[in-house]
């Protein structure tokens, strides 16, 4: 058999490798996803819905606003799976094949294997896999934030790439490892009704509150120091859903309702400040090139002038 008459070696043909391999695996994983998703929301006996009822914690959230979360990144992807195909520009690319590459392949392929397991109710199995996707997440988000950080040049990629990438990571950093994570170490209580524990000690109130001030703050550095408009909604939701699942201790119930109105405010008022001291800051308002040649020239004319040598002689008069 003849050797094919491509170098398979170079760059450029592995670059483009790579991305014909993402085109097909990540629609495929997001399919797979959605499917394990939906058939373990609606077909199953228990549901993932149930199964969080009958486990309700402090930070439990309220199911119909985490499948509307849910629903908005799977929209994302489908434009991150869009742009996978008619991506033209070679940053965009690179972008997509060396910074995301298969760790969102690999995240869709968890998050369904974690529904899974939470409806067999191994606890234990779905705490590891959303350790493993949240670990997923938080690389892909640093690799772009480090080397491909969006840029107004190309705002498809901050749109289909950045967005929902960061509204992916938000869910299991702030809902569903910790979570999972409160069900497995027996921080849950058997549902009485209306729904609140026996006993106040039952809730865990105050591990509950370590969990929602340690995220939220984590999202509020994030909104304050980049003013991430992803951020602020994805934390801002994700807040909303967890003082919606009625009735919650007083610790997480004030936390959860104080940081959804700080959120908002502190993502206007870092704009604000930025518009008000950020130019100054950076110096100013930058001339366009032409007028910046000619404002150079009249400084230095000015300063020729200035500096220029003066006869004495001529202005006092000469003997």
């Amino acid at each position: 058999m003849e050797s094919l008459p491509v170098d398979l070696s170079h760059p450029a043909v592995q670059d483009y490798l790579a991305l014909v391999r993402l085109q097909v695996l990540t629609p495929l994983s997001l399919l797979i996803n959605i499917a394990a998703l939906v058939v373990c929301t609606v077909l199953t006996t228990p549901t993932i819905t149930e199964v969080v009822r009958n486990h309700p914690t402090s930070i439990s959230p309220h199911p119909p606003t985490i499948t509307i979360y849910v629903f908005v990144i799977f929209l994302g992807q489908l434009g991150y799976c869009l742009l996978l195909v008619l991506a033209s520009k070679s940053e965009t690319k690179h972008t997509l094949t060396k910074a995301v590459g298969v760790s969102l392949v690999l995240a869709n392929w968890v998050m369904a294997f974690w529904a899974i397991a939470w409806i067999f109710q191994w606890f234990l199995v779905a705490t590891i896999f959303q350790g493993v996707l949240l670990l997923l997440l938080f690389y892909s988000n640093l690799v772009l934030l480090v080397y491909h950080p969006p840029t107004s040049a190309r705002p498809m990629d901050t749109a289909l790439i950045h967005a929902p990438l960061r509204f992916f990571l938000a869910l299991p950093l702030a809902i569903l490892f910790p979570y999972s994570l409160f069900v497995t170490l027996g921080l849950s209580f058997d549902p009485t009704p209306p729904g609140s524990p026996r006993k106040y000690s039952a809730w865990h109130a105050w591990s509950g509150f370590a969990v929602v001030m340690s995220s939220n703050l984590f999202a509020l550095v994030i909104i304050v120091l980049r003013r991430d408009l992803v951020w602020c909604v994805a934390a801002t939701w994700l807040c909303v859903s967890i003082w919606l699942d009625m009735p919650k201790p007083a610790p997480v119930y004030i936390t959860v309702i104080t940081f959804t109105a700080i959120h908002p405010l502190a993502f206007f008022l870092s704009h604000v400040y930025d518009f008000f001291y950020g130019r100054r800051r950076r110096g100013g308002v930058a001339l366009p090139p032409g007028d910046d040649a000619l404002h150079r020239e009249e400084t230095e004319r000015l300063r020729n002038g200035t500096l220029r040598e003066v006869d004495e002689e001529a202005v006092w008069g000469g003997r």
